[in-house]
């Protein structure tokens, strides 16, 4: 049996924290930014856990 090859588009954009969780950076920061209130540019900065139901997806695409 072959090993399973890891998507690397997944694996360049989320990361699996030491506890098994996903985190993602917040989509939206590349230009644009002006428009947007102080609350949104301040969320935007910090990184999100990806949902449980998502998570199965994203670690059969990252096996190792």
């Amino acid at each position: 049996m072959p090993k399973i090859k890891t998507h690397k588009a997944t694996s360049k954009r989320i990361t699996i924290t030491k506890t098994g969780k996903l985190k993602q950076r917040k989509g939206g920061q590349d230009h644009f930014n002006s428009r947007e209130t102080g609350n949104t540019k301040r969320k935007k900065r910090r990184d999100i856990t990806i949902s449980k139901s998502y998570a199965k997806v994203f670690k059969s695409l990252m096996p190792y």
